[in-house]
């Protein structure tokens, strides 16, 4: 098994508290609210929330996968940290074991705030991820970065 890892940082005017709570704690009822055309819906299929609980996200039409099951690996809402994985599902593309991400929402000195997200792909021995794929990923990111932050600025 190889892993390829990339790291983003995407800055923002919301403050870091604001960002964290909407990005992670809030994500599996506010993005199928504002991005209906990439998540449907979030099911918890067990857990409370906390580490190792696991979702099933059924993508929405928009979307060319169907669906994948996450885990939360770690969650601190005091240092505003996230990690989860993607660890089953045809978002795994057939030939990855998972998908790792671990996201940090850093306040700025302007009250805005900086996501810090590094995201670590699993291959499956002999598998070469293409560039093209990991720069998919990260256009997909940035989008739905940018969608919630616009939803928070319009809702403020």
């Amino acid at each position: 098994m190889g892993a390829i890892t990339y790291d983003m940082e995407i800055p923002s005017s919301i403050p870091a508290a604001k960002m964290f709570k909407a990005l992670v704690l809030d994500a599996d009822t506010l993005i199928p609210k504002i991005m209906p055309q990439a998540v449907k819906n979030v099911e918890t299929l067990e857990g409370d929330g906390g580490v190792g609980t696991v979702k099933l996200i059924q993508f929405g039409e928009g979307s060319q996968y169907k669906s994948a099951k996450h885990r939360v690996d770690a969650l601190d809402t005091e240092n505003l940290t996230h990690s989860y994985s993607i660890i089953e599902g045809d978002a795994l593309m057939g030939v990855l074991d998972s998908i790792t991400y671990h996201v940090k929402i850093v306040p700025t000195e302007d009250g805005g705030c900086i996501c810090k997200n590094r995201s670590i792909y699993h291959t499956k021995d002999g598998v070469v991820m293409s560039e093209e794929k990991i720069k998919e990923g990260k256009e997909k990111a940035t989008v739905m970065f940018k969608a919630i932050e616009a939803y928070l600025q319009a809702n403020a």
